[in-house]
């Protein structure tokens, strides 16, 4: 449904700050594929290029069947695109804004109301109330509407979640299913970690690269490393302290935890523990435990930046 080859973009009078480089990966129909990395990472900047907003500096890619610079017209009328930042026009109400963008696509409401009723029915109430006043969790959804009201056959959507609050993050997911089921094609793109485990597939982006391409459950599976959760009565000292001993280098705040992943595979829960007890931390909690996807990262992360 998408096709990525070799593509490259960079900013700047003389092309010096690289954004995308390389970059190769293929989206199936149907499914719902991450695009998971910081702020930086080059996330919007692959987006704008598959909506066709800017062009490429070299490399090719396809949109459900349409090259992205030859076919750009057929693009736009296939997808639908919801910008990190929000877009929409602020002075117009809820209704107002949906019947714009219905007719833009020479739709209307109505016509595919299906696709949208069951984000609608929570914007309802508020129908006449202008964009602009409606809370973060509110406009997402307006977003979503608006970004599906031409019935598309590939969404994209561009952190959507970013900046709204957690049960409005679990419910946007929760659509996403039902559109999935609708048979939709879903890219979308998040800097939280943890929305990569409900993702089919996803790509961990850094610094405009291309860290690895996997199914969530594939990158925990292959992750070679042994990883270990670690809290005490004083994390921020224990950080410290351990983050200086051999092998202990790759260590990182993780919630309540500490997590330390063992590169040499010389660590050990009594070793660690050991080593906290001698230096008069007390409630120590020390476990191997399963790695994350934010553990898979982090040193895909520092392996790339050593390179």
């Amino acid at each position: 449904m998408i096709s990525i080859q070799h593509i490259n973009k960079s900013y700047g009078k003389k092309g010096e700050i690289p954004a995308l480089q390389d970059i190769s990966l293929d989206v199936k129909k149907g499914e719902v594929f991450g695009l998971i990395g910081p702020d930086g990472a080059g996330k919007t900047t692959l987006f704008r290029i598959l909506t066709t907003l800017i062009l490429p500096d070299s490399g090719s890619a396809s949109v459900a069947g349409f090259d992205i610079i030859t076919q750009y017209k057929d693009i736009r009328r296939c997808v639908g695109y919801m910008p990190g930042k929000f877009s929409l026009y602020q002075d117009l109400s809820v209704e107002e804004n949906l019947s714009f963008y219905a007719t833009i696509f020479d739709t209307t409401v109505e016509a595919n109301y299906h696709l949208i009723k069951d984000i609608y029915d929570q914007l309802a109430p508020f129908k006449t109330r202008r964009a602009g006043a409606l809370s973060g969790g509110m406009k997402q959804k307006l977003a979503l509407c608006c970004a599906l009201i031409h019935k598309p056959t590939v969404l994209f959507l561009d952190e959507p979640t970013t900046g709204v609050d957690v049960v409005s993050r679990k419910e946007f997911w929760a659509m996403l299913d039902k559109l999935k089921k609708d048979g939709i094609t879903i890219f979308v793109s998040t800097p939280y970690m943890d929305e990569a485990s409900l993702c089919d597939r996803i790509a961990l982006i850094q610094n405009g690269s291309i860290l690895s391409i996997d199914t969530p459950s594939g990158l925990i599976q292959n992750f070679k490393y042994p990883v270990f959760g670690v809290r005490t009565d004083n994390m921020t000292t224990a950080l410290k302290q351990l983050s200086q001993q051999p092998g202990m280098q790759n260590i990182f705040p993780f919630g309540e935890y500490m997590h330390i992943i063992d590169e040499r595979s010389t660590l050990s829960v009594e070793q660690i523990s050991r080593f906290l007890s001698e230096h008069q931390h007390q409630n120590i909690d020390v476990q191997q435990i399963k790695p994350e996807v934010e553990d898979v990262f982090i040193q895909l992360m520092k392996e790339n930046n050593s390179q």
